[in-house]
């Protein structure tokens, strides 16, 4: 009886999986609502002290999009203030949505990564993922791996759309 082969172990692909850099807990969401009167009024000297008395620290080591949950109408400070108030714990305050920072966090770290063992050869951008990667990601992840991969393919190694092909 033949033995079977795993071509795809034997072959030069390379997979680049955005899964492996997912910020499990390093992305947070705040709603500053709960800090407004009735979720709605700012009111300064009371949203000032509500901020000097929160705890700040469990903020430490994370992305944190700043949102309101109601439709408050806020003076342009008062994210701002929000930030000054994170930034000595936060690595990164975004105003806006979980998704926001998700892709800021994937933005950072794609611009950190070394992608030399991606140079010259072919590369699966894998996708299916088991973990919400937002779609933009794919889009940040690919303009890097062209820089460096002989091509890039989307998918798995089984049923992968090419997308790039160096000339």
């Amino acid at each position: 009886m033949d033995e079977i082969v795993n071509k795809v172990a034997q072959s030069s692909l390379m997979v680049f999986d955005l899964e492996d850099y997912y910020p499990e807990h390093h992305v947070v969401d705040l709603d500053i609502s709960q800090w407004l009167l009735d979720g709605f009024i700012l009111k300064e000297s009371e949203f000032r002290t509500k901020l000097k008395e929160m705890d700040w620290s469990h903020f430490e080591d994370k992305y944190v999009a700043l949102f309101c949950a109601t439709d408050a109408i806020l003076p342009a400070w008062t994210f701002a203030l929000v930030a000054v108030h994170l930034a000595p714990y936060a690595l990164k305050v975004i105003h806006g949505n979980k998704e926001m920072a998700v892709i800021e966090w994937y933005q950072d770290i794609l611009n950190k990564l070394d992608y030399t063992d991606y140079f010259q050869k072919p590369v699966i951008l894998k996708g299916c993922s088991k973990k919400s990667v937002p779609n933009q990601v794919y889009t940040l992840a690919i303009q890097k791996l062209m820089q460096v991969s002989k091509s890039v393919m989307f998918g798995e190694a089984c049923s992968a759309v090419p997308l790039y092909k160096q000339k």
